[in-house]
């Protein structure tokens, strides 16, 4: 069976979690037998448009030009789609090619037995290209909804949320089936987007554990550490964007609260993107010094950051899933959590990691302190976590799931007359 994989983020083009999302699924899909994986994505300066990595063809397209620019980034969106509805069109037709010789016109509906093809897009970025590739070639659509705009955004509250939304709302309609990452987002895209329970399927986010098996031997990991931190300081790292659903602001007017108890923590933020107002925040509460503000950092030295780490707190306000927590899990960094979204289903209270109670300041401080002051019990928790992640948050037994998905799918489509 031949997957076409829609996203609108792949590496070295990341922009939040999905472009990790695709790019390990893929190459867990692609291992796979029977299954050959096409993904299809926005380019990157420096990356190739065309190329096969890790048994994954990669498939990088340019938004087609607009005439005096885009107007907006849905503009901009409808133009990705637009390219990459034409280069994925160009692949099926090479694949259906064999099957139309001697046909009297190019059609679809008349080429006989179904093919094994069978179209994947991720979120409503990549709704417009699915959807028309769906309905020209009659081919089953699978849907992965890793975040919604309701969510997001605590509500709809502007025009182009509310597009987004209907958007949304039309692509969980469109799918065959719809894949969603815990029972929390099972709920979520339940009631936001209309979606019935029989039509999604659970199945968890993954992370490679392997990334993190690296030599660091202390005359590398000291000096690299002394670029964060004083070798007395202990770190509580963050990494993520700058948006509030992330809730660094909340880490941030906490940590006073951490310092009161523990003199020697040193907060580090991690990640690129804007983060002037988390600046500006770090000023007003006097806490400048013992903040460090990293910009982007390059994925080898973001492996290393968590080895280094004391702390890994991600006080999430919204949170479907949290693949940054998966991050510390699989570097056996000690992780502190809120209890927002699927968060509580990552990390085992107690067990695997800290979780605290979304948006309280003083709950936050509570569960960094602890891991400071009990490093003991919290490396208990870290192998824990790290034992959960090859158990169940491994990329072989998420394909085995998903190939599932689509094996079903497949077999239906087979068997309806469209």
């Amino acid at each position: 069976m031949k997957i076409v994989m829609l996203s609108w983020e792949y590496p070295p083009k990341i922009v939040g979690g999905i472009a990790r999302h695709v790019e390990e699924i893929a190459w867990a899909l692609a291992k796979v037998p029977g299954l050959e994986v096409h993904v299809i994505s926005c380019d990157f300066p420096g990356a190739p448009a065309e190329e096969v990595t890790q048994g994954v063809h990669i498939h990088r397209v340019a938004p087609y030009e607009a005439p005096g620019g885009y107007a907006d980034f849905v503009h901009w969106v409808h133009q990705l789609n637009a390219a990459m509805h034409d280069r994925a069109q160009a692949l099926i037709e090479d694949w259906l090619a064999p099957k139309r010789k001697g046909a009297t016109k190019k059609d679809p509906k008349t080429l006989g037995p179904k093919e094994a093809i069978l179209l994947h897009a991720h979120d409503w970025l990549a709704y417009f290209c699915g959807v028309r590739l769906k309905h020209t070639y009659k081919l089953p659509l699978v849907a992965t909804i890793h975040a919604t705009e309701h969510g997001r955004n605590k509500g709809i509250h502007s025009d182009i949320s509310r597009y987004i939304h209907t958007i949304e709302r039309e692509l969980v309609a469109e799918a065959w089936r719809v894949i969603v990452c815990t029972k929390f987002m099972e709920g979520e895209v339940s009631y936001a987007l209309n979606a019935s329970h029989d039509k999604l399927d659970i199945i968890y986010n993954g992370i490679v554990a392997s990334k993190f098996d690296f030599a660091f031997p202390s005359e590398e990991m000291l000096p690299f550490r002394a670029r964060f931190a004083l070798p007395y300081e202990k770190i509580v790292m963050f990494v993520g964007r700058g948006v509030p659903e992330k809730g660094a602001q909340v880490l941030i007017d906490a940590f006073p609260k951490v310092r009161a108890q523990y003199r020697d923590a040193k907060l580090v933020i991690a990640g690129g993107g804007s983060k002037q107002h988390l600046i500006d925040q770090v000023s007003r509460l006097g806490i400048s010094q013992q903040t460090l503000f990293t910009g982007f950092i390059p994925d080898d030295d973001l492996l290393r950051l968590y080895k280094v780490a004391d702390v890994a707190c991600f006080p999430s306000l919204y949170e479907p899933f949290g693949i940054v927590a998966l991050e510390a899990m699989a570097s056996k960094t000690p992780v502190v959590v809120s209890d927002a979204g699927g968060l509580p289903e990552v990390i085992d209270a107690e067990v695997t990691g800290t979780i605290t109670q979304t948006s309280n300041t003083d709950s936050l401080a509570w569960g960094i302190v602890r891991a400071l002051e009990d490093p003991e019990g919290a490396r208990l928790m870290a192998e824990n976590a790290y034992e959960k992640v090859l158990s169940v948050f491994n990329w072989d037994i998420i394909a085995d799931q998903t190939n599932a998905v689509y094996e079903r799918v497949f077999a239906e489509y087979q068997k309806s007359d469209w």
